[in-house]
C-alpha cells in the first residue's frame, strides 16, 4: 500500500514534467516556424511595396569599418542601362527563369568535372534574396536558406520588382550600396542619369568590387565592358529583359 501510495504523486509529477517540456518543444517550433517561415514571408510581401531600409550585408559592411553609403531608388530612377547591363553580366534568363538557373548550374558542375574550378551561378534573384536577409558568410546551411528565400521571392515578387530591389541592395564596393550610391561615388551623378558605358562599367566590375575599378578601370575590366556592351545589344534584340517595365 505504501509503495503504491508513493507511485501515484511520483508518476503524476513525472507527467507534469512530460508535458511541460512538451510544451517547451511546441513552442520552440513555433517560433522556429516564425522565424524562419512566417517572417521572411511578411517582410518580403512588406518590401514589395515599401523600400528596404538597411540589410545585413550593410550593416556587417559598416561594423566592419568599410562604411555604408546607400539610398534607395524606384525603378524610374535607375537608368534603365543598367538594368539591361546586370542581366547581360549576371543571369541573362533571369526573366525566363523561376529563381533558379539549372542549365547554368549543370554547365558548372559539368566544368568542374572535368576539373575546372567550381564557379557560381547564382541568378539575381538569388543574390536578391541573400542581400535581403543574409550576411555574407559561406555554409550550406546559408545556401538551403537561401534557396529557400528564393522561392518566396519569386513567388511574392514580380521580376520587375527584384531586379530594382537587386539593383539598390547589390554590393558596388568600397562600402557603396545600390545604383545610386554606386553612380554618385564613381560618376558624380545620380543613377537616372548613367549611360550605358557607365552602366556597363558597374556591371562589369559586380564579381569583383572592392578590387576593380568603374572609373579609370584596367585592362580586364576594359574588355568586359566591351563584351557586356555587345550582350546589352543582344538582350534588347532577343528580348531578354521583356519581362521588366523599363528597358535601355
Amino acid at each position: 500500500m505504501l509503495g503504491g501510495g508513493m507511485q501515484g504523486p511520483l508518476q503524476r509529477t513525472r507527467d507534469v514534467g512530460a508535458v511541460r517540456r512538451q510544451n517547451v518543444i511546441t513552442r520552440v517550433f513555433l517560433w522556429i516556424v516564425a522565424l524562419f517561415g512566417i517572417l521572411p514571408a511578411a517582410l518580403i510581401l512588406l518590401f514589395r511595396f515599401l523600400p528596404v531600409p538597411v540589410t545585413p550585408q550593410m550593416i556587417f559592411s559598416a561594423a566592419g569599418g568599410h562604411g555604408m553609403h546607400y539610398a534607395w531608388r524606384g525603378a524610374g530612377d535607375i537608368a534603365p542601362a543598367l538594368g539591361v547591363a546586370v542581366i547581360a553580366a549576371e543571369d541573362q534568363r533571369f526573366c525566363s527563369h523561376n529563381g533558379f538557373d539549372w542549365q547554368s548550374i549543370d554547365q558548372a558542375v559539368k566544368a568542374h568535372e572535368r576539373g575546372a574550378r567550381l564557379r557560381g551561378a547564382s541568378t539575381i534573384s538569388q543574390q536578391t534574396a541573400r542581400s535581403l536577409f543574409l550576411v555574407p558568410v559561406r555554409s550550406w546551411v546559408r545556401k538551403g536558406v537561401e534557396a529557400y528565400l528564393t522561392v518566396l521571392l519569386e513567388a511574392l515578387w514580380p521580376k520587375t520588382r527584384i531586379l530594382t530591389a537587386y539593383l539598390n541592395l547589390v554590393d558596388w564596393g568600397n562600402g557603396n550600396f545600390g545604383a545610386e550610391a554606386a553612380a554618385r561615388a564613381y560618376f558624380h551623378k545620380p543613377a537616372a542619369q548613367l549611360t550605358r558605358l557607365e552602366a556597363a562599367r558597374l556591371a562589369a566590375i559586380l564579381p569583383n568590387p572592392d578590387d576593380w575599378r568603374a572609373v579609370r578601370p584596367g585592362p580586364y575590366v576594359q574588355r568586359r565592358t566591351g563584351t557586356l556592351l555587345a550582350r546589352m545589344g543582344q538582350v534588347r534584340r532577343d528580348g531578354l529583359a521583356s519581362c521588366i517595365r523599363h528597358r535601355g
